[in-house]
């Protein structure tokens, strides 16, 4: 069996592996895989071969990695919690609360020291799993 046809048969199995992981990695690899497989049938020598899809597979991981952090960390998504009503059970002598959310008690904080207290807060954020306190919903 001539060298491209291996290239290409390794090429085909990453591309396939690709569709089943979604990341895109193994998509660089096999075209990087596929190119060898091209330089194979315009005759370069094994070293060449293997040096191009190397380099090619390098590049890719490179650019792969790099799209899927800026695609895929952008989309953050919004606290769901973020303007929900508390009540608060108790104010504690450091300045956080007990607070009664979703048929549990949770720690909070004021989101600033000169946020009015009362019995009915809202959430203004989250640090964690403690919730940021304000007067009015956000």
């Amino acid at each position: 069996m001539d060298a491209y046809w291996i290239w290409w048969i390794a090429a085909i199995v990453l591309v396939g592996a690709e569709l089943a992981t979604g990341t895109f990695y193994l998509l660089a690899i096999g075209i990087a895989f596929a190119l060898g497989g091209v330089s194979a049938w315009l005759g370069a020598t094994e070293s060449t071969q293997l040096l191009l899809a190397g380099a090619l597979s390098i590049a890719g991981l490179i650019a792969a990695h790099l799209w899927r952090r800026r695609h895929l960390e952008s989309g953050a998504m919004p606290a769901l919690d973020v303007g929900q009503a508390v009540r608060i059970r108790a104010w504690k002598p450091d300045g956080s609360a007990r607070v009664e959310y979703r048929g549990t008690q949770w720690d909070g904080v004021l989101a600033t020291p000169d946020t009015p207290r009362s019995a009915t807060m809202y959430i203004v954020g989250t640090r964690g799993s403690i919730l940021v306190l304000g007067a009015v919903p956000p």
